[in-house]
């Protein structure tokens, strides 16, 4: 046992298969929606389907493919998925105005299986101020623009845009509407951010409570990372009760961004005694998602970004690189393949200890004797207090000199 977890844990969920229950949790992305949102992200019809495509290889339930009355473009992109992108289901966006739920039907007929995501704020900054009615009509419209919705689609989603800014009660109330005019999911938008974890568990808890008619049908989380609380927000409402996670890959979105999809299911991988729930991601596949993200949108996750980022299996530290060399669980709580990573990376810097120098140059083929490491360990000190980055022909030409022969023939015929 490693501080309470089987080593076998890491592996045993891969594929998210197995769990300790048949309960699942449906991940929902918005990556065309959402995240293309985001400044920088726009993307071409070709390269939405790309990404259609990744992430049907990646296992997500739900692909909202766009907005449909938002553009010709988008329009046009939701029908190219819809013809090309069978396994999973197809979301297209709308106001709860006719127009735009006729135009999202329109762009879902050639879906195998289609829904239509309708929204309207809930807050009464939002209706007061950018919609500019009432709560009775806003409780009018959401029933109206739900019954439309289902004449066309058997799957309908309702959110009430800004629900965690939302007067419980009249939250309560334009659900329950939504639920009798015929919605299978019921989404709480944290549309700004605002919720901290323990907040937006209760709401949910407070839903299945108050409103009886929840408990036939999915209830939904979509959180925004503005105070960087997306995912701990996300996996609350999972603990409370939500089945279905809204989320994008490399976590792009509107301002700050969405909750993470790699992110959420790292913790549920991690963490089966917290989280022990199937779901249909494959999971070695979302480092190559989250790279096929960065290429179409030629926007990288920071290199501290978790899960996907360049540094998450990176170790510089000598104490961390010992532990490394030592055993992987000592400072990776879940491996870099579980998740589609090729490998880890011994980094090389200042703070790096003599078994992690030893070892790369062990690796490069120089076997190194203790008195020869302290040398090459002394000159590499140096030399890194002014460099940031250490290349292997750095540590060859540290060398001492009854090694420079072979050193010479590496540099010559780029050995590695």
């Amino acid at each position: 046992m490693i501080y309470g977890f089987r080593s076998t844990t890491i592996e045993s969920s891969v594929k998210g298969g197995a769990s300790m229950n048949q309960d699942r949790v449906f991940f929902f992305d918005t990556t065309l929606r959402d995240g293309e949102q985001s400044p920088g992200c726009s993307m071409t019809i070709p390269e939405k389907l790309r990404m259609a495509h990744g992430l049907e290889a990646l296992g997500v339930d739900i692909v909202e493919a766009g907005f449909a009355i938002a553009s010709p473009g988008d329009f046009a992109a939701i029908s190219s998925i819809c013809r090309e992108v069978r396994g999973p289901r197809i979301a297209s966006l709308a106001r709860t105005r006719k127009e735009d739920i006729q135009a999202a039907a329109r762009s879902l007929e050639g879906a195998g299986r289609a829904r239509i995501h309708v929204f309207l704020a809930s807050s009464d900054i939002h209706l007061e101020h950018k919609l500019k009615i009432t709560r009775a009509e806003a409780l009018e419209q959401a029933g109206t623009a739900v019954r439309l919705a289902r004449s066309y689609v058997d799957d309908v989603e309702f959110s009430p845009e800004d629900a965690t800014r939302s007067d419980p009660d009249f939250l309560c109330s334009v659900v329950a509407v939504a639920i009798e005019a015929g919605a299978n999911t019921i989404n709480l938008p944290d549309t700004v951010g605002y919720c901290v974890p323990n907040e937006y568990g209760a709401m949910f808890q407070m839903l299945r409570t108050r409103v009886p008619q929840v408990a036939g049908i999915t209830l939904s989380s979509h959180c925004h990372n503005d105070l960087g609380m997306a995912v701990a927000n996300s996996l609350a409402a999972i603990e409370a009760g939500a089945r279905q996670i809204e989320c994008t890959i490399n976590g792009i979105g509107e301002r700050a961004g969405n909750a993470a999809l790699e992110e959420v299911a790292a913790a549920m991988l991690v963490r089966p005694d917290k989280f022990p729930y199937a779901h249909g991601l494959a999971l070695e596949k979302l480092y190559p998602t989250s790279q096929l993200l960065s290429e179409l949108i030629t926007q990288s996750p920071a290199p501290n970004k978790a899960v996907v980022g360049s540094n998450a299996f990176a170790h510089e530290a000598g104490i961390h690189q010992h532990g490394m060399l030592a055993h992987p669980l000592t400072y990776e709580i879940m491996t870099p393949a579980s998740v589609g990573v090729p490998n880890n990376r011994m980094v090389l810097g200042k703070h790096s200890g003599r078994r992690a120098l030893a070892h790369r140059l062990k690796e490069l083929g120089f076997a190194l004797d203790a008195a020869d490491v302290d040398l090459v360990y002394h000159r590499f000190n140096e030399l890194a207090d002014r460099r940031k980055s250490i290349f292997d022909q750095d540590l060859i030409s540290l060398l001492p000199e009854h090694h420079r022969p072979l050193a010479q023939a590496e540099l010559t015929t780029g050995g590695q």
